[in-house]
């Protein structure tokens, strides 16, 4: 009876061995596991890439962080996540700290994105120019408008401020709430008020935002004189950020610092891929590069 027992414990443990060997994946361009920081303005467009990248490669595993820029960056230099989703490159400061490790960042732009302004849909005046923008950020605007921001630590809020170079928001006429959404819900149920989201949110498959996006429209931006764009008023549609008339554009970039040819390096060079363009093309995004297409001419006599 103790043999038995014995031998029953002995397999117990054997089949808990074998199941650990084969759970132990590759690391590879294809397979193995990687984690991501992404800006959460881009978190949509990454869910969708990270979908299909998926159903080609079956062993391939995504721990995905999505958050504020202010609030990832110091995350993937801390090195406890060494490929990052951003709006920008790293800093000369920033790019010093890998290298001092002995590894070479790589940065890759994949998608162009634009910035939407957005006032209710039965506000009248739906066009702005960049000084008006600038103005209200200065605090030096009298036009009554307001921005709206997602929130105080947000690539988007940066991306504005370097734009007014200023360092601080002025006391009124600029806000800040928790989230994209929030910035929505606010601009839908106030007016005079104009929210500042990034296209890829607000085009997203949000159900549970549509009655809110059903109560907003985006604005047209003119840019300012002597600038691309300055001749009239472009709103951010898919045609205008491909060709650069749009004024407020920002690269998405991913920076991939795992020093190894590993999982975090076939997701980049994924995204710069055929496919993974058509996926930015397809969420309503600028890619990095239009895909030429090639046709077949069968001659029919």
């Amino acid at each position: 009876m103790k043999n038995l027992s014995f031998a029953f414990i002995f397999l117990v443990l054997l089949s808990c061995k074998n199941k650990k060997q084969t759970e132990v994946v590759e690391q590879t361009r294809t397979s193995g596991s990687v984690k991501i920081l992404v800006d959460e303005s881009f978190s949509s467009i990454i869910a969708d890439q990270i979908m299909v990248f998926k159903s080609d490669y079956k062993h391939a595993e995504f721990a995905v962080t999505a958050g504020n820029e202010n609030k990832i960056v110091p995350a993937f230099l801390n090195d406890s996540i060494r490929v990052i989703i951003l709006s920008r490159m790293l800093t000369p400061q920033e790019d010093k700290i890998y290298r001092n490790r002995s590894i070479v960042p790589k940065t890759s732009r994949f998608a162009i994105d634009g910035i939407s302004l957005l006032t209710q849909k039965d506000d009248l005046d739906s066009n702005i120019t960049v000084e008006e923008v600038i103005a209200i950020l200065k605090g030096t605007s009298n036009s009554g408008k307001q921005l709206v921001f997602d929130n105080a630590y947000s690539s988007t809020l940066r991306y504005f401020k370097e734009l007014a170079q200023i360092t601080e928001l002025p006391k009124k006429g600029v806000y800040t709430l928790k989230n994209n959404n929030d910035v929505i819900k606010y601009v839908a149920e106030n007016k005079n008020f104009i929210g500042v989201v990034g296209v890829n949110w607000l085009i997203a498959n949000n159900s549970d935002m549509t009655p809110y996006i059903a109560k907003v429209k985006t604005m047209g931006v003119k840019n300012i004189k002597g600038k691309k764009g300055d001749n009239a008023y472009y709103r951010p549609d898919q045609a205008n950020l491909i060709s650069g008339i749009y004024p407020f554009l920002r690269n998405v970039y991913i920076i991939n610092c795992e020093g190894r040819d590993g999982l975090g390096t076939g997701f980049a060079n994924w995204l710069l891929s055929p496919r993974g363009q058509l996926i930015v093309l397809k969420s309503g995004l600028g890619p990095h590069k239009m895909m030429s297409r090639d046709f077949n001419l069968k001659n029919t006599k």
